[in-house]
């Protein structure tokens, strides 16, 4: 392995993508609104994000 980044292939192009953006996801549980760094979800489900303080109830999600 060497230390020097990936090149692409002469002629090869990088693939275009979104700019990256962060997502502020603010806590589920109920009247709480603190931000949210916790997401829990099954496979092709959509998330559900909580707080730290209200971490363990996302575990009813997985």
């Amino acid at each position: 392995m060497s230390d020097e980044p990936a090149r692409l292939a002469e002629g090869m192009t990088p693939a275009t993508r979104e700019r990256a953006r962060i997502e502020n996801h603010v806590c589920e549980f109920a009247g709480c609104g603190k931000r949210a760094p916790f997401g829990f979800a099954r496979p092709r489900q959509p998330s559900h994000w909580y707080c730290l303080e209200h971490r363990a109830e996302g575990d009813r999600h997985l």
